[in-house]
């Protein structure tokens, strides 16, 4: 018997939807439930990939007991806080105030209004390890609400209040300079990992957003050290096993600070902020590894989260059968060495076992390995010595025959719905990695799925709803990341295809980002001003796994702006970047991405306009397209076209196509030649 949740559209509630708990989605009939039965809301929060959620599921959700405990004693509130990242983040912010640390499945107990009064994560079915057990905590909260109300009562307004009250205050204005770049590169070189790559000890997460501003950097300054560790930190990742040697993708991160054993859920936005990392580091200095790394994280999302509907699904889970029946984390991934040589063979079951790092001992669980890239293995395209004859031969036969057989294993779930900011994540990357190695495919995978967002996303007004799945809308509104990175896609689509109809739609979106989600002093909401009402109105500028919805409209306003001259969206970018002057020399790891857009704001950003087809106009146009200038937008058409305002009034020279470069209001001369166009557009400034 299905319970609220047979009716959903995201996957990870109907994951539920067969459990005895009595669950409801985030509605405000749930509420009014909750003050006609005059019973506390339990609010659980998860995610489709999310292993613990998976777990706590299994071992109290399904249980007939404990749900009907549950149903008895509350209002049950089932959320997948990617459809509603606005629930998920006020939610999080007071359970992080109230103990600490926050992660999912998160667990809330609130009143019929919504104000929380006690808080969690994951609880077990039976004590243990400190924690209290499940039904401990479901007798404790009842108790307590039906012994002692006015107690619970004053600790929810209390609550309540305080999380209504905060507000940001960062102090500063302006627009952030040399000094404080300087000063949030000096925090990185503190917190990196000069052994391992990456910042921090473990759990290490791939830092997408720092990455691209420590390219940026080097690419204005010429600061060795920025591409250093980016470059490094690139290497590392892509030869640990937080990448898959096999099928190409990364997992959501490493348990460990040398990248060695994954959390294997692989989610589409870090697939998306990587694949474009590589394909810049390629672009920045010419490596075979960036460039292999960055095609085969992009042939992965085509091949493994493209929905029919040409859309990009969010997420491959971390578990799946491990063939005994077992579901199990990593079961589609990791190998031993009888594995291997039930598969290859004795003779190259040894040789895959060395180049990949499979020991008998395995370096994840049970005596299973996951595939690595270690120093010694020989790779030409990772830095290493030469490959020995007939190495890359009879590599490319192991890989071909190991991952035939993977994919004989159960694969892990995969949640399909389409995230609209997670879609435009990956229509940039795409886009831009399409153009960048001659792939037109990638180029018609990522218009594909722009225009699915224009079909199913977003009404005649511009306004975007979050997600859709099998061809259907959801019902959830566009936060503000999902204007932001929608945009960021559609310009660079404009960019790479020179179509200026996906600049006039980035134009729409960021009208409304303007309009909807701007606050006093240049700050930005999450929701829009018309979003439904919590108890506060969530507002972070800090990057999480992806770039703050903040950040990313300032990048976004920033590009608009330079390509159509428009004072009003760079005035905004500029006002918005604040937030970084105060916090990029405080917390560099937290805003690597709004220091990504500071980057751009002080090289200009560079305005190229290229004229002309044929040959050299395809050549300049590729040029531009190569150029490191940090933000460079790029405009590509024939003389006289009216498909991007950059290209008024720049006609060919001398009858030949011909490419403009402009920053700060002031234009160099027109050049005819590709090789003169990147020494102007790769020059330290």
């Amino acid at each position: 018997m299905s319970n609220r949740l047979a009716q959903a559209t995201s996957p990870y509630l109907l994951q539920h939807a067969d459990n005895p708990v009595d669950w409801w989605p985030w509605a405000a009939d749930a509420f009014a439930e909750a003050r006609r039965r005059d019973v506390p809301v339990f609010l659980s929060v998860g995610y489709s990939a999310c292993h613990w959620c998976h777990v706590m599921a299994h071992e109290s959700f399904e249980h007939a007991g404990t749900a009907a405990y549950m149903n008895e004693h509350f209002v049950n509130i089932k959320v997948d806080r990617e459809e509603r990242p606005d629930v998920d983040a006020v939610y999080m912010e007071a359970v992080q105030a109230a103990t600490g640390q926050g992660g999912w499945p998160m667990s809330v107990w609130m009143t019929p209004d919504g104000e929380p009064f006690y808080f969690g994560t994951y609880f077990p079915p039976e004590a243990r390890h400190g924690m209290p057990s499940f039904p401990e905590v479901l007798d404790g909260v009842a108790r307590a609400w039906s012994e002692r109300r006015d107690e619970v009562g004053e600790v929810a307004g209390k609550i309540a209040k305080d999380l209504s009250e905060r507000s940001l205050a960062f102090g500063g204005e302006g627009v952030p300079g040399e000094e404080e770049l300087a000063q949030a590169l000096l925090g990185l070189t503190r917190e990196y990992d000069d052994r391992h790559g990456g910042f921090g000890g473990a759990p290490k997460f791939p830092p997408s957003m720092v990455l691209e501003f420590l390219l940026r950097h080097h690419a204005r300054t010429g600061a060795e050290g920025s591409l250093q560790m980016a470059a490094d930190t690139c290497e590392a990742m892509a030869r640990g096993g937080i990448y898959d040697q096999l099928g190409g993708g990364f997992a959501r991160y490493a348990v460990d600070r040398e990248w060695v054993v994954p959390h294997f859920e692989k989610m589409l936005y870090d697939n998306a902020l990587l694949c474009r990392v590589y394909a810049h580091l390629w672009r920045a200095t010419g490596s075979d590894l960036a460039r292999r790394v960055a095609l085969e994280t992009a042939d992965f999302m085509v091949r493994e989260l493209r929905t029919a509907e040409g859309g990009f699904a969010s997420a491959l889970d971390a578990d799946s059968d491990d063939g005994t029946g077992r579901h199990v984390e990593g079961a589609y991934y990791v190998w031993t060495p009888a594995q291997l040589a039930e598969v290859l063979g004795e003779d190259d079951a040894a040789y895959a076992a060395r180049y990949f790092g499979v020991t008998e001992e395995g370096t994840f669980e049970q005596g299973a390995s996951v595939l690595q890239l270690p120093q010694d293995a020989g790779v030409a395209d990772a830095g290493g010595p030469p490959m020995p004859p007939g190495h890359r031969g009879r590599l490319g036969s192991i890989r071909e025959r190991l991952l035939a057989a993977r994919e004989r294993r159960e694969r892990p779930g995969r949640d399909d719905k389409i995230v609209a900011a997670w879609n435009g994540l990956a229509i940039a990357a795409l886009a831009e990695t399409g153009a960048y190695f001659d792939r037109p495919d990638l180029i018609a995978r990522a218009t594909e799925a722009a225009d699915l967002l224009l079909r199913l996303h977003m009404d005649d007004s511009a306004r975007l709803v979050r997600t859709s799945r099998d061809g259907r809308a959801g019902t959830n509104a566009g936060v503000l990341e999902d204007y932001a990175d929608v945009a960021e896609g559609y310009l660079a689509l404009a960019s790479v295809t020179g179509e200026g109809v996906w600049l006039e739609f980035a134009g729409f979106l960021l009208d409304m980002v303007l309009d909807r989600f701007r606050a006093e002093g240049g700050a930005f909401y999450d929701t829009a001003h018309d979003a439904e009402a919590l108890i506060r109105r969530p507002q972070d500028p800090t990057d999480n796994a992806t770039p703050s919805g903040w950040t990313a409209a300032t990048g976004a306003l920033l590009s608009y702006a330079a390509h159509t001259g428009s004072e009003a969206h760079r005035s905004a970018a500029e006002a918005g970047l604040a937030v970084v002057r105060a916090l990029g020399p405080r917390a560099p790891r937290h805003i690597g991405w709004g220091l990504a857009v500071a980057e751009a704001l002080l090289d200009g950003p560079r305005e190229i306009a290229v004229v002309g087809d044929g040959a050299t106009g395809r050549a300049l146009h590729r040029t531009a397209l190569l150029g490191t200038a940090p933000g460079a937008v790029v405009a590509h058409g024939p003389a006289g076209s009216d498909e991007f305002p950059l290209l008024a009034d720049r006609p060919l020279v001398g009858g030949a196509p011909a490419a403009y470069v402009c920053r700060h209001f002031a234009c160099e001369a027109p050049t005819t030649d590709p090789e003169a166009l990147a020494r102007a557009l790769s020059a330290p400034r």
